[in-house]
């Protein structure tokens, strides 16, 4: 694993980061001890929440369709009522 100094950080930074992108990781020394490991940057990934169906939620919600057989006799007791 390649090193780098505090000093080249502050003078030589792109030649670090090419070092980093080339080797994936680069230690970095103050007075000849090392202080950090420099690594890529990797967003975290956030599990994905489940897709919801709303139409199916609505379609469960709304009440069911009266059969042609209870539709006639609803209407013949409403028509029998005026």
């Amino acid at each position: 694993m390649p090193n780098a100094s505090v000093r080249d950080l502050r003078t030589r930074f792109p030649r670090v980061r090419a070092l980093v992108e080339q080797e994936g990781e680069v230690i970095v020394t103050d007075h000849g001890r090392p202080v950090c490991v420099l690594r890529p940057y990797v967003p975290p990934t956030r599990p994905r929440s489940p897709v919801v169906d709303y139409w199916a939620r609505l379609r469960q919600r709304q009440p069911r369709p009266l059969a042609a057989k209870t539709r006639r006799a609803l209407d013949d007791a409403d028509r029998a009522a005026r």
